[in-house]
């Protein structure tokens, strides 16, 4: 692109189009609720009321899966394998994904994919409807879902990135897993006066209309111009970029890794609610919906205070201390004797677990160019699904056979101590070390940032480039 000043045009495209983090101190002052910035953007808010619907939905036919599994097997190991199945498409799907979004439209992508859950969604109301439900069909189409869903999530995640600038990234996140867990609450308390009234069709019927929404937004909002892909560079060469961006850049490998840690001992809390509720304490679909609804108020609270937190602290302690506590808070979670101490240290689990998570997520995708966003965005969604899969159904037969309580609360306290090992070591300091982009051919420049000097290198498949 031509400029009169290169120097001035190198800081403003590093700033803007590699997304990395410059010191902006007068606006972060002016800006104390830093985390509800993305709101002041009308596209997002468009996207984030129309994905809020969707998730309500969503969390009406989980919370009724989840139900209709326990209680027809009273199992741990089958309820934790019928979520699982949602996930472990992302070890293949995952990367895919991230490449296909960052050469095609993601608007149109994303239609495509919701058409599809939508109709997944009709079939289960249907099969509820016609009394032919079962365990194994319901597997299936979790599985089918799954691999849906590993193709959706990078293309979400990429496709926020170009509706806010780079300095609201970790506020849209923060804000779009806010709308998430607020689904989380109204979507359990709808499931269960859905399924009194008629029964678990009604609830999967109400998933497969809240599909609207997410294709509604995306008729609304509009988009800047995307630079033009260069066609030279087959989708199998951009898959592997991706990869070698995620291997070379040790913010990125760290981030990556403290997911897979997060994902394997602490996460499968989130589908053994219902077993937890049910087997545990003897609640029924009463007592599910309590414990979910309390993990999204825990989360909706984080989010409200994880951008000004990560203002404060910084993104690196921010992620290290969450992480820390979201394993101390787990282990009590699963050692309390009471229902109601379960509920209050759900909400705080809740509250840990999305800030982590945010903060990781963040971390990948400011390290990279917009053009390699949704890639490295698909990278940290197949470490989560995978990890969160192969965890959950390792813990949950597992616990059938030792005990969930003691299994769960032993992954949590090795979480803790595995953090506590690489805080000690440094290795934590990683996520805030300089970015690198690699690829073929290299063009080096020094700028300084918060978290010092930026090596920026061409990366092959992309025409959008800092020349100086």
């Amino acid at each position: 692109m031509p400029a009169e000043h290169p120097r001035d045009t190198l800081v403003s495209n590093l700033d803007s189009r590699l997304d990395l983090a410059v010191a902006r101190p007068a606006r972060a002052s002016q800006d104390r609720l830093s985390s509800l910035r993305a709101f002041r953007h009308p596209n997002f808010v468009r996207f984030w009321l129309g994905a809020f619907v969707s998730n309500v939905g969503t969390w009406m036919e989980t919370i009724g899966v989840g139900v209709y599994v326990t209680q027809s097997t009273g199992r741990a190991g089958w309820t934790g394998t019928v979520a699982a199945l949602m996930y472990l498409p992302t070890l293949v799907l995952g990367p895919l994904a991230g490449a296909l979004a960052d050469r095609t439209d993601r608007r149109k992508l994303l239609a495509g994919l919701t058409t599809a859950q939508t109709a997944l969604a009709v079939l289960l109301a249907v099969l509820a409807f016609t009394g032919r439900l079962s365990v194994p069909a319901v597997a299936v189409l979790a599985f089918l879902a799954g691999c849906v869903n590993a193709l959706v999530s990078p293309v979400y995640s990429s496709l926020l990135a170009e509706l806010v600038p780079a300095e609201d990234l970790l506020s849209a996140l923060s804000l779009s897993s806010a709308q998430y867990n607020l689904g989380r609450i109204i979507g359990p308390s709808l499931a269960a006066l859905a399924m009194a009234a008629g029964g678990l069709a009604l609830a999967f019927l109400c998933n497969a209309a809240s599909f609207l929404g997410v294709l509604v937004s995306l008729m609304l909002v509009r988009l800047p111009p995307r630079a033009e892909h260069d066609g030279t560079t087959h989708l199998w060469a951009e898959i592997v970029t991706g990869f070698r961006v995620a291997r070379e850049d040790a913010g990125i490998r760290t981030a990556l890794l403290l997911t897979c840690l997060v994902s394997v001992l602490v996460a499968p809390f989130i589908a053994l609610i219902p077993v937890y509720a049910i087997t545990i304490f003897g609640h029924g679909a009463a007592g599910t919906s309590l414990l979910a609804t309390a993990q999204g108020v825990g989360a909706i609270a984080a989010a409200m205070l994880t951008g000004t937190l990560a203002d404060r602290w910084g993104r690196r302690r921010l992620v290290s201390r969450m992480t820390l506590g979201l394993g101390l808070l787990a282990m009590a979670y699963w050692l309390v004797p009471r229902f109601w101490m379960a509920v209050v240290l759900l909400a705080l689990l809740g509250g840990a677990y999305l800030s982590t998570l945010t903060g990781v997520n963040a971390t990948c995708m400011s390290r990279v160019s917009r053009l390699l966003q949704a890639r490295v965005s698909s990278l940290y969604t197949m470490v989560l699904g995978v990890g969160y899969a192969l965890g959950l159904l390792a813990l949950s037969w597992l616990g059938d056979h030792l005990g969930l309580r003691l299994t769960m609360a032993t992954a949590a306290a090795l979480l803790v101590v595995t953090v506590a090992w690489m805080r000690r070591r440094g290795t934590l300091a990683r996520l805030d070390g300089p970015a690198h982009f690699l690829g073929r051919e290299q063009v080096t420049f020094a700028v300084p940032t918060l978290a010092g000097p930026a090596t920026v290198k061409e990366v092959p498949g992309v025409r959008e480039t800092v020349a100086g």
